[in-house]
């Protein structure tokens, strides 16, 4: 790839090179804004191919540069709604990263993967770096469908994931958080245009929604295929065990918060969830972040987590 007259050329973000490529802002009092702009077709053509770009030294330190650095590249930006963690809105169409407790790991996924619509285009921006810990890992979506078996993905591919969330007051996300409305008859409506099955109910839970979705996806620019679900994320397996066995003794094994089965409603085997997390694992790479980093993933190429930290920590997304 050409880089642009008198600009470094590419280095990684991580040692193996499979993560983002660092693009650095020369600095020196050069308008970040402008450079980036400037340098958008560079950016835009990185991403596409190699899926994700960190962006550094561009002198960032708030909410509303981000906003506005975002801009340069995608002017019309998305509502997280049918969410699956908790978030704060921040301004605008910004939000925190997932708000779960700092020594929790969470695992490598492709956002709204377990949706049948989702962003292209995920950002990030280091408003405050963890004292230790912290990363984002990543792993590239494209690496890991290859890992995975062969016998595994085609039953996947055939039946697809049946993500089963049923909403109890006061346990997970409320059905008011997840879809942004205090009225059902809302509800009702995105169900019904996303092919959601729903079920207002009297006893236990509120709700309960049953979806059906891809396990895989082709990349609509190259045509590669690429691992894109949550089945991993949302079976109850990815729970401590202690936490499996109190939420089942709570709410009966048919009533979990959130589950996740083959899309013809047959349960996961433990040994295929501990094969796909495996992908995840040996595709994993992570980098320290810097205050004032922006990363651009593109959201089917490459999945990302989050790891345990100390101290404060404050990364902000948006997505396009």
């Amino acid at each position: 790839m050409k880089t642009q007259e008198g600009y470094p050329e590419f280095e990684s973000a991580t040692e193996d090179r499979s993560g983002p490529v660092v693009l650095r802002s020369p600095g020196g009092g050069t308008d970040a804004f402008a450079w980036l702009k400037e340098n958008r077709p560079l950016i835009d053509e990185t991403v596409a191919t190699r899926g994700g770009v960190l962006l550094r030294d561009l002198g960032f330190t708030s909410a509303s540069e981000f906003n506005r650095a975002v801009q340069v590249f995608s002017p019309d930006l998305l509502d997280y709604v049918h969410r699956s963690t908790p978030r704060t809105k921040v301004g605008g169409k910004l939000y925190t990263a997932t708000e779960y407790p700092a020594d929790r790991n969470i695992p490598l996924h492709n956002e709204n993967a377990y949706s049948d619509v989702w962003p292209s285009r995920i950002y990030f921006f280091c408003l405050v770096a963890a004292e230790r810990g912290g990363a984002t890992p990543v792993a590239d979506s494209r690496e890991v469908y290859r890992r995975i078996d062969p016998a595994v993905r085609e039953r996947f591919e055939r039946d697809g994931v049946l993500y089963v969330r049923n909403f109890v007051a006061g346990v997970d996300l409320s059905w008011q958080e997840v879809f942004q409305t205090e009225d059902r008859a809302q509800v009702e409506q995105y169900c019904e245009a996303h092919d959601i099955d729903f079920q207002w109910r009297d006893d236990g839970p509120e709700l309960t929604t049953k979806q059906r979705c891809q396990a895989t996806v082709r990349h609509p620019g190259t045509g590669q295929p690429v691992w894109f679900n949550q089945a991993h994320l949302f079976h109850a397996s990815a729970l401590a065990a202690d936490e499996q066995a109190s939420l089942v003794d709570t709410f009966g094994a048919e009533n979990l918060p959130r589950n996740a089965f083959y899309g013809d409603h047959s349960p996961i085997e433990p040994e295929v969830l501990d094969h796909i997390r495996d992908a995840y694992e040996q595709q994993k790479t992570a980098f320290a972040w810097q205050r004032g980093d922006i990363m651009l993933l593109d959201n089917l190429l490459f999945a990302h987590g989050r790891d345990p930290y100390e101290g404060t920590r404050k990364i902000l997304v948006a997505m396009a």
